[in-house]
């Protein structure tokens, strides 16, 4: 087997929903848990989560893979569904749907009383200045007016753009949410993201809707999850399988990028990108190695890392910590100048993954 493992800490993801919950008191929470929970596995993580109000997830196959599961929160289907023939299927499982464009709410009302006979809520998507989904201003008050005049419990939704920084389009996107609350009340109301549940809680309303700060990654560039008091959930580690000394002079790795100074002891650990290991670091990429933060050397090969062991005892089959307590996967997505969010998800299936901390 390759000694490629990530565990998922059920406490961690625990503690993360407390923290929530901390936050944004009055407020339930659709905990997200859409491109398999963030690559943790949605497997692996609703238990956890099972205080949670609702789940979030992007389309209706992750949906019904929580009813699968046996978990019988609301869902809220964020992109709504792509096909007439799915309207069936979700309201049978019982899938709050968001509707983001005339057609779907085409199929909606096509749909309308076995809908309110599940007592579903239906989600309206503002566009408020993103341009992704969403009915704008000009449409969405005269939509919602019409679905609670037939009966329907509408909640208004929206998304930040910018809720992770000072942007001026936070402003005016606030404004817009708060003109149509305004002009459609009462209506239920959610806005906010895993940044604007830590920077806006006025913006808290009915249901906030926190996405990676549940996995222990922070929504904000310039803020380490420690300082946001949450827990790293997912543990990415791999293994020595090999060791080189090398002299001043000598290459390693493909393109021979790498050229050794003096000599030095290298490792090899069995991580690359095909186990979703970033292969485009454009600044010093780091590992943890018992105790200390050793760099990466050379070109990130498809199964296979070097990274510099020269000060270290290590021998094979000591533990690389890739990400996880010590090494943040902000930090790696940092020096891969890319996200957190992207290094979790795209993940392989090739590392082991196991559950601690049930």
């Amino acid at each position: 087997m390759r000694q490629a493992t990530v565990s998922i800490d059920q406490q961690a993801l625990q503690h993360n929903l407390q923290r929530v919950k901390q936050l944004a008191p009055h407020a339930k929470v659709v905990s997200m848990v859409k491109s398999n929970a963030y690559g943790h596995g949605v497997a692996n993580c609703l238990d956890a989560l099972a205080a949670t109000d609702a789940f979030g997830v992007a389309c209706l196959e992750e949906a019904l893979e929580i009813r699968q599961l046996g978990h019988q929160q609301p869902i809220t289907l964020v992109e709504g569904v792509f096909t007439e023939d799915e309207m069936e299927v979700a309201i049978a499982q019982r899938i709050e749907l968001v509707i983001h464009h005339q057609q779907q709410l085409d199929w909606l009302l096509a749909h309308a009383d076995a809908y309110l006979a599940q007592n579903l809520k239906v989600w309206v998507k503002l566009n408020s200045g993103m341009n992704r989904l969403g009915f704008k201003i000009a449409e969405i008050i005269e939509i919602i007016h019409n679905l609670q005049s037939k009966g329907f419990c509408c909640v208004l939704t929206m998304h930040f753009a910018n809720a992770d920084a000072d942007h001026p389009m936070n402003e005016q996107q606030k404004q817009q949410f708060l003109q149509v609350k305004a002009a459609c009340d009462p209506i239920l109301a959610s806005c906010c993201n895993s940044a604007a549940i830590f920077r806006w809680p006025e913006l808290h309303f009915d249901f906030v809707r926190p996405g990676i700060m549940l996995y222990g990654s922070s929504p904000f560039a310039d803020q380490a999850i420690s300082q946001l008091d949450l827990q790293a959930v997912m543990q990415f580690d791999a293994a020595i399988i090999a060791l080189n000394d090398i002299q001043a002079g000598e290459h390693v790795g493909y393109g021979s990028t790498f050229q050794a100074a003096k000599s030095m002891r290298i490792a090899v650990v069995s991580i690359g990108y095909g186990d979703g290991y970033p292969r485009a670091y454009h600044s010093q990429n780091y590992v943890y190695v018992q105790g200390k933060t050793m760099p990466l050397i050379g070109r990130v090969s498809m199964d296979m890392i070097a990274i510099d062991v020269t000060d270290l005892d290590v021998k094979v089959g000591t533990k690389v910590e890739l990400w996880g307590k010590h090494r943040s996967v902000d930090d790696v997505a940092q020096a891969n100048s890319t996200i957190g969010y992207e290094l979790l998800c795209r993940l392989s299936q090739r590392p082991v993954r196991r559950i601690i901390n049930k």
